[in-house]
């Protein structure tokens, strides 16, 4: 990947202060996409609904994230990296207002408009700020994607606390998501500063023809390193997606555990799949991309086992901490790999996030059907089937060449 305005001057404050501006974008991300989960109950409610059309809605936001993924790259491409963030974010946080006025004027088809565009900035924003991750990679020579992620866990976390703590206060939906909607905002008008100029990208990509970067993001699909990074971030993202909606249930009716041990079990899977990303970048600099994907995918293995099989609640402990680890890595350094080695990187990060993310939706219904005729515990199989598979071409995360400002690529790192 070329950098060709910003990893000449990007040195220095300047290098920092674009760094933690685009873990702070990470940081709101995790908090908007949580801001609506805990008040659904409430939303419910308050709008006279069932359980079905909350479903529908809630779906909406996948309709817009797809939707998101896919003009990522002509957005970037048009308004540039900071004016994408910052864009993003702000129809984000417009989109937010407008689910609280729906829900102040009681109108479902408002609120459903509101939950695609909402999905539809997060899309958009979740590429973009990955694209700029791995551009910051490049210019500080230091592995950095699994702390900004780290840094949508912690939003992510932060978002359905504030939530909670709103619910039990009693403040209506409405007015918290107003509220967030313009401390959002703010916040990214003051941050945009932070985000170089230009274009993260190679040379002519800037003269290049819809039609020309429409046929560049297709032959993504036909690049078979992006596809097996794809396998790598299909693993990883099932492992989690499936652990968010069926862990609790498997420690509560398989492992006959108090639900109370249940959601402590959940906490513990969250907190060290954050952990490990906060502490995964000097891990990643000493071992590399591809070694560092084979400790943690191994280590998912051992930790799916010890979960399936284990007979004491300490050993399910266990295997939790060590299915978090397993899933930890594999979508920060499967986004860095994407938009290195290769032309537009918003759209190669736009292929594999696509895959990413069908996995984390797809994941947990394929783990209920199978688990309707296997039993629950037995369906988590499928999982360190695919941690094994993520472990057989994690090679594909290698260090592809760089080319510097100007020059020839230099010769790949591995």
């Amino acid at each position: 990947m070329l950098v060709t305005d910003v990893l000449v001057t990007a040195q220095g404050s300047m290098l920092t202060r674009w760094r933690w501006t685009i873990t702070a974008a990470f940081g709101l991300g995790g908090i908007a996409i949580t801001a609506w989960g805990p008040r659904l109950p409430a939303i419910k409610a308050s709008l006279g609904i069932g359980t079905a059309v909350i479903g529908l809605l809630v779906a909406g936001v996948t309709v817009g994230g797809i939707l998101g993924l896919f003009v990522s790259a002509p957005v970037l491409r048009w308004l540039g990296s900071r004016r994408t963030v910052t864009g993003a974010l702000l129809v984000m946080t417009a989109a937010m207002a407008v689910m609280g006025l729906a829900l102040i004027l009681g109108s479902v088809p408002l609120l459903a408009v509101a939950f695609v565009i909402v999905g539809l900035a997060i899309g958009v924003l979740d590429v973009v700020i990955n694209v700029e991750g791995a551009a910051i990679e490049l210019a500080a020579d230091r592995t950095l994607m699994p702390m900004m992620h780290a840094a949508w866990s912690v939003g992510a976390a932060v978002g359905s606390g504030i939530g909670a703590a709103c619910a039990a206060l009693g403040i209506a939906p409405s007015a918290q998501l107003l509220a967030e909607a313009v401390l959002i905002a703010a916040v990214a008008l003051g941050m945009a500063a932070g985000i170089p100029s230009g274009r993260r990208g190679t040379p002519g990509q800037r003269s290049e023809s819809r039609r020309a970067a429409l046929g560049q993001w297709l032959r993504g699909w036909l690049d078979w390193r992006l596809l097996l990074i794809g396998v790598v971030m299909l693993g990883c993202e099932l492992g989690e997606g499936s652990a968010n909606s069926w862990l609790t249930l498997a420690v509560r009716d398989d492992h006959g555990q108090a639900a109370a041990v249940a959601a402590l079990c959940l906490t513990v899977f969250a907190a060290a799949e954050a952990l490990t990303r906060i502490c995964g970048g000097p891990v990643v600099d000493r071992l590399g991309r591809v070694r560092t994907i084979r400790v943690t995918t191994a280590l998912g293995v051992v930790g799916l086992v010890l979960f399936i099989e284990a007979g004491t609640i300490w050993l399910v402990l266990v295997g939790v901490l060590l299915w978090a680890v397993g899933v930890s890595m594999g979508f920060p350094l499967g986004m860095s790999a994407a938009a290195e080695g290769g032309p537009d990187p918003a759209a190669r990060v736009s292929v594999v996030a696509s895959i990413g993310y069908f996995a984390n939706l797809a994941g947990p219904p394929a783990i209920g059907v199978l688990a309707q005729s296997a039993g629950l515990l037995h369906a988590l199989w499928l999982l360190a089937a695919l941690f094994l598979a993520a472990f057989a071409v994690a090679g594909s995360l290698r260090r592809q060449p760089a080319s510097p400002v100007g020059g020839a690529p230099p010769p790949s790192k591995a």
